[in-house]
């Protein structure tokens, strides 16, 4: 399934909050994106539509079997390449920048060879 760079950067977000908190609200994303409410409560309608996300009737949300898998996937990249880049010599701050952005854009194969090397 191909989604948007932003869809995948919520569902890693989500993970992410669920690790430190097993509640996550749409407040909580907002709060810690540093986005509106508005634009993460239309972006959790979007999520929920696709069926990668679920929202009970408290607003508590969670990620479906199939929101975690693309979640997981995300995350790992994200930890992985921060790591390479840190080894590679850059510096924690540029690394984790650098890392959001290339999690997305990556092919499987250069991730695949990036990870195998950091074994």
């Amino acid at each position: 399934m191909n989604i948007y760079e932003s869809a995948e950067d919520y569902l890693e977000r989500i993970l992410i909050l669920q690790e430190k908190s097993q509640d996550v609200r749409s407040i909580d994303i907002a709060h810690d994106m540093g986005f509106s409410k508005p634009s993460i409560s239309i972006a959790m309608k979007k999520l929920k539509e696709a069926g990668l996300i679920d929202i009970d009737k408290h607003g508590y949300i969670t990620l479906t079997k199939e929101g975690h898998v693309i979640a997981d996937k995300i995350y790992e990249r994200h930890n992985v390449l921060k790591e390479f880049l840190i080894y590679a010599g850059v510096s924690p701050d540029q690394a984790e920048k650098d890392a959001c952005k290339v999690e997305h854009v990556i092919s499987e194969e250069t991730f695949e060879a990036i990870k195998n090397k950091m074994k």
